[in-house]
């Protein structure tokens, strides 16, 4: 047996960078570096295909240690997360009866949504009957206008109750922007004021409770990348601790009334990246207003899986969607984390479905062990850099928006909509043409589902809505091509797109693949086919089945003399596809062949004009 021990550093010699480059340049052979292996993300700036240490220097984010300012790598020493799962409450009974069987079955943070019905001494009872408030997190959302008054009855009630008040732990989402920006809510700015300073006093009385919001999480709901997020974030929480300090409040306490709730996108290192960010920059706001104590300046985190890249069809997808948003939340050290049930985008979930919310959680935290580590991704170098990016990015539109008024300005004349409007439409763009990929909807659909079944209506809001803003886009990234699939559910006939497979074989079974993902994302029934020997079989074939639709799939050399052939032959009674982007296309298109389906087209609008062509 060798006795040779490995030596890293004379087994593995260091690399330089130079080294690495002329490496990557040898085998690029002549194509561009920046245009074949430089990301250029959504938020503006560049991802490099490989990162050193030397790109650490001089990051705000090195050097620093869990639990001490400025908090990048967490505003505690742990990473230990409270598991919260949200409550409708209609009736406060079976409210109570869900909330004790979800404690029982792994969750540790409850969150309320009330009506005002439930605003009462009795109905708070038996809402939180059995319920330990000293040894769960409760949260609670209800109309602006009630926030006051649900702070004094939830004190009233812990009082009663005899609990220690300085031990309980939890946060009353009183937040007027939100309600303006989801509602069209127009509000007088004195009157905002006045419902926020009136929380925040009456919050005092219950240390450990977080009364006022920011909700971030919508404008991730709207179609926002992540520095736009943060960036709002940070104007959002600025914008609440400057009315609390004018009304008189001590920038600690004021900081302190304040909880941030964000959405988890699915870019997973972007993601983990901007909550890191996130408590950077907040921390840095804070400190600038001069806080006694700098345990002010931490950022507590609520997260929520996000709603904009959820989808109908092929739905058990969200569940991976989800799960790996959790990990970016977790890893991150957020302070609590809701997944939400992957059929919430589409009806009131149900048992199965809330309980592979929860386990979702719980397997992070009992199998990974997520919990045990805080700040896993530290001295990351891409993690590192790209939260420096993020940060430097959330930043700039930080103060951006401050230049500009202030968030509540900007919200009031419109400008925060329309941005996210145009945000949407971008990522709408992107999800038709494949630049933005959605597994099961834009790529690689389920061939055979079928989804109106699943549809239920949405639950109305308990709060009364007055028009008078722009809101932001009630959008989801899929919404487009679920309305093709859903047109082509309803129609008359569901539509046949047959593959004319011939030639080369390799070819044909990738351009025959392809295009059967292609027509299935509008829903269409696909055909493939093995391979025929001549064009007059495959379009006899394709008759035979009542094709609406032939795609040729060959190869580019061999479309100069079937594509002509075959299109001759089917003379006009199926419309006519050409799979690829051959050099002999203008050819093709001088004998009146005019379809072709490659990488380069707009998926969705291709689709879409298929359909208005059979008649959908």
């Amino acid at each position: 047996m060798s006795e040779k021990k490995l030596s890293v550093s004379a087994d593995f010699p260091a690399v330089s960078t130079d080294e690495w480059m002329a490496k990557i340049t040898a085998d690029l052979k002549g194509a561009d570096f920046q245009k074949k292996l430089v990301w250029k993300t959504h938020e503006g700036f560049d991802v490099m295909p490989f990162y050193r240490a030397a790109d650490l220097k001089g990051l705000a984010s090195i050097g620093s240690a869990p639990g001490v300012f400025p908090y990048v790598r967490g505003t505690k020493t742990d990473n230990v997360w409270f598991v919260r799962q949200n409550i409708t409450v209609s009736d406060v009974g079976e409210a109570n009866r869900k909330a004790l069987d979800s404690l029982n079955k792994g969750v540790d943070s409850l969150g309320f949504q009330l009506g005002e019905t439930a605003l009462t001494d009795d109905s708070l009872k038996i809402l939180l009957n059995n319920i330990q408030a000293d040894c769960v997190e409760l949260n609670f959302e209800v109309c602006i206008t009630k926030s006051e008054a649900l702070v004094t009855l939830l004190l009233n009630y812990f009082k009663a109750q005899k609990y220690d008040i300085a031990t309980l732990r939890g946060s009353i989402n009183c937040d007027p922007v939100n309600r303006m920006l989801l509602k069209g809510k127009a509000l007088d700015e004195v009157a905002v004021k006045e419902i926020i300073v009136a929380v925040a006093q009456a919050g005092k009385a219950l240390p450990n409770y977080r009364v006022i919001g920011i909700n971030p999480v919508s404008i991730n709901n709207a179609g926002a990348y992540c520095a736009q997020e943060l960036g709002y974030a940070l104007a959002w929480g600025t914008q609440y601790l400057t009315w609390l300090t004018e009304a008189g409040f001590p920038v600690d306490d004021a900081a302190k009334a304040l909880k941030f709730n964000f959405g988890i996108g699915g870019n997973y290192f972007m993601e983990i990246a901007k909550f890191r960010a996130a408590r950077l920059l907040w921390a840095k706001i804070v400190e600038a207003y001069k806080p006694e104590d700098l345990n002010a300046a931490k950022m507590v985190i609520h997260a929520e899986t996000s709603r904009f890249n959820k989808t109908i069809f092929d739905a058990h997808v969200n569940m991976l969607r989800t799960q790996t948003e959790a990990m970016s939340a977790s890893i991150a050290g957020v302070d609590s984390l809701t997944v939400l049930p992957f059929d919430a985008v589409f009806k009131e979930s149900n048992e199965f479905s809330e309980r592979i919310a929860r386990n979702q959680q719980l397997l992070l935290k009992e199998e990974t062990h997520l919990d045990k580590i805080t700040d896993v991704s530290a001295g990351s170098y891409y993690i590192e850099t790209l939260t420096d990016s993020i940060a430097a990015k959330a930043w700039a539109r930080f103060l951006d928006i401050e230049n500009q008024g202030g968030l509540f300005a900007l919200v009031t004349t419109g400008a925060v909509q329309k941005d996210m409007q145009a945000s949407a439409a971008k990522r709408l763009r992107d999800v038709s043409s494949r630049r933005e990929v959605l597994l099961g909807t834009n790529q690689y659909p389920n061939f055979s589902e079928t989804a109106s079944q699943k549809l239920t209506p949405e639950s109305a809001c308990a709060c009364s809505v007055e028009a008078g803003l722009d809101t932001l886009p009630h959008v989801r990234a899929a919404q487009e091509f679920e309305a093709l699939r859903f047109a082509t559910e309803h129609a008359a006939k569901r539509p046949k797109a047959f593959m004319l497979t011939i030639g080369n074989l390799a070819m044909r079974l990738a351009r025959a693949q392809f295009s059967c993902n292609f027509f299935a994302c509008a829903g269409y029934e696909v055909i493939d086919n093995l391979g025929f020997s001549t064009v007059e079989e495959g379009v006899a074939a394709a008759q035979k089945a009542d094709a609406d639709i032939i795609v040729l799939c060959s190869s580019d050399d061999e479309y100069a003399e079937l594509a002509p052939a075959a299109y001759k032959v089917i003379g006009g009674k199926q419309l006519f596809v050409v799979a690829g982007a051959p050099e002999c296309a203008d050819a093709l298109k001088a004998v009146g062949i005019e379809h072709f389906i490659n990488v380069k087209v707009n998926v969705l609008d291709t689709l879409k004009g298929f359909n208005s062509k059979i008649g959908i």
